[in-house]
């Protein structure tokens, strides 16, 4: 069980971690929802799978490029609005209006058209995306400084975020449904509009009611001028080899990559083979089966495994629970085989309970170790980097998704999938079904083999933090505040 008990100074009140979390649900949102509507490409827009993996692909690398540059800006802003906040509410409202521009495709415009048209929108929903969610990241890593509130925290925010993945794959029914729409392309169009406007709507919410950390030394923060922009640059390369020389932060980086990279490559094939092999290409007889396989895994990442994971760290570590719910993961995606039976298809729930412990232990273990990294490089480099850990950190996530996706669309061709016709060959579906397990096996095997010599224990944590407190001391404090009752302000404001 936990060795120090959590001081209530360092506690987040609860309506602080539900307006952190609504920003998580716009953050989880977007990607569960590109996840549906990016079906309509290949299945209603009759593009090849190979230009929709690139229209996924690239605008994710240009995004995970920018991620950096976006946590050096955060990290080093001076405002009275705060460092992350002024971000959060621009970066919401640009996310949100392309992400309605994006989806206004009309089959008549041709493949080629809708293709450019697609990718540059993109481009700039990407952007918008990267000025919301990196400040959002850092946000969250600095809320606390007490090793099982962190991931307490992280818990909340990403069971709000499985509400994401609960409704999203109902788009699917949405965008299909005849009695509403003449074609999946007007559903996307239509639909692109709600799911936006709710998206800016709940990217608001960190930025009006959550408290950002005071910078324990803000001499040490960049001037972000022009003038300063030859050292700024210096600066921030400066601050990408710190991050990387961060041994514990870049085994993080890699198991997630791998964990990750492994789920989003077969994230779309289980949708294929609900139509294709258990209903033979009919779309109406699959109904609301696909839908249904998306919220039930969302349903036990949130009431399953996000409780037992954040137990599980507090009696094991948080590396330790990483190790237990990776492996359980594993089980789950051999069950599939079984599980996807065209005899009966509601043995494919039957996986799910033991799928859902990958994705849902991954990120809620992930950041909150990621925030304890953070203290680290604060006692050997002397400050706080949040935003450039949380935009490393996610830059590999999205670099995984940018692979995964151009990965996704790769395999599809190599299994000889048609998107031309509603009824695939057995040789086609066998090939899928064994990719769709193996992929993802692997990968998490390579990921529990990286993280299993990662060192920040519970014992070491707390051991960063008296250090750090004791450091803090030293330097020169803002306002009346003593040296000694920095411990109980420095992480809220």
């Amino acid at each position: 069980m936990a060795k120090h008990k959590t001081a209530p100074a360092d506690i987040v009140p609860f309506p602080q971690k539900m307006a952190f979390g609504s920003g998580h649900l716009a953050n989880q949102l977007f990607p569960a929802a590109l996840g549906v509507f990016m079906v309509v490409l290949v299945m209603s827009l009759d593009m090849n799978p190979i230009l929709a993996g690139i229209l996924g692909a690239f605008p994710r690398l240009l995004d995970a490029l920018t991620d950096p540059i976006m946590g050096f800006i955060s990290d080093n802003t001076k405002s009275k609005w705060g460092r992350r906040k002024p971000y959060i509410l621009l970066g919401s409202v640009i996310t949100g209006v392309t992400f309605m521009i994006m989806w206004q495709l009309y089959p008549e415009n041709g493949q080629t058209y809708n293709f450019f048209y697609f990718l540059v929108v993109s481009i700039f929903f990407y952007i918008g995306y990267t000025i919301f969610a990196t400040p959002l990241i850092g946000l969250g890593y600095e809320m606390t400084p007490d090793y099982n509130e962190r991931t307490r925290l992280m818990a909340v925010s990403q069971w709000m975020g499985q509400i994401a993945w609960m409704i999203a794959p109902w788009f699917w029914v949405i965008i299909y449904d005849p009695t509403l729409f003449d074609s999946a392309p007007e559903g996307a169009r239509s639909l692109s509009v709600w799911v936006g406007a709710l998206c800016m709507v709940l990217g608001f919410m960190p930025a009006f009611f959550n408290k950002e950390m005071i910078v324990p030394d803000k001499s040490k923060m960049a001037d972000l001028s022009l003038k300063e922009l030859k050292v700024n640059t210096k600066e921030f390369i400066k601050g990408i080899k710190l991050t990387f020389k961060n041994k514990p932060f870049v085994k993080l980086c890699g198991a997630t990559f791998f964990v990750f990279n492994g789920f989003q490559t077969i994230a779309q094939f289980a949708m294929f083979i609900i139509v294709y092999y258990l209903f033979s290409g009919d779309k109406v007889a699959a109904g609301t089966w696909p839908a249904w396989f998306g919220t039930v895994s969302a349903l036990a990442t949130a009431f399953i495994v996000i409780p037992i994971v954040t137990k599980l760290s507090e009696k094991y570590g948080k590396k330790n629970a990483f190790l237990i719910a990776t492996a359980i993961s594993i089980i789950g995606y051999f069950l599939k085989w079984w599980g996807f039976n065209p005899a009966n298809p509601w043995l494919m729930f039957i996986p799910i309970p033991f799928l859902s412990f990958g994705i849902g232990g991954l990120f809620t273990l992930m950041m909150s170790m990621t925030a304890d990294v953070c203290d680290l490089d604060e006692l050997k480099n002397g400050e706080r980097r949040e935003g450039m850990f949380g935009a490393v950190y996610w830059w590999m996530v999205k670099l995984g998704t940018a692979v995964a996706l151009l990965t996704s669309g790769i395999v599809l061709s190599m299994v000889g999938f048609d998107e031309s016709i509603d009824v695939q060959s057995l040789a086609t579906l066998t090939n899928l079904r064994i990719a769709d397990i193996l992929i993802p096996v692997v990968t998490a095997i390579v990921a529990m083999i990286i993280v299993w010599k990662y060192d920040i224990t519970e014992e070491k944590a707390f051991e960063i933090r008296q250090a750090l407190i004791t450091k803090r001391g030293k330097v020169k404090h803002q306002g009346n505040e003593k040296p000694e009752e920095q411990k109980a302000t420095v992480h809220s404001t």
